[in-house]
């Protein structure tokens, strides 16, 4: 099913700017499929490495690191998420703080379909 393809996913997941996180479910639906947040965990885990994606901004509903603590995804995640300038505390993050929220405009520019 081509609305299904991973590339919206990506796509969104590239928009997401530097010191900020969103969640499953919201890159779903800026993707334009609304309800499919565990698709994006799939379609980020296809992701090619050459295209770099910033995966790390990726996080779930609750504010929090989705891989189990004390694992090396869940530290190369906290990590990355800190040398961008995110307080993560205990694997959780502030999203009144850190969850980018595009405007309108911002997105129309931005998606290409």
């Amino acid at each position: 099913m081509s609305s299904l393809s991973p590339s919206r996913i990506w796509h969104i997941v590239t928009l997401i700017p530097e010191g900020k996180v969103l969640s499953y479910g919201k890159v779903a639906d800026l993707a334009g499929l609304p309800g499919r947040a565990r698709y994006v965990s799939r379609a980020l885990k296809l992701a090619p490495d050459s295209l770099a994606l910033p995966w790390h901004r990726v996080i779930n509903s609750q504010g929090k690191i989705s891989f189990p603590k004390d694992t090396e995804p869940f530290r190369q995640q906290q990590e990355s998420l800190r040398l961008e300038g995110v307080i993560v505390n205990q694997g959780k993050i502030n999203l009144s703080e850190y969850e980018w929220r595009p405007d309108m405009a911002t997105l129309v520019l931005s998606l290409p379909y």
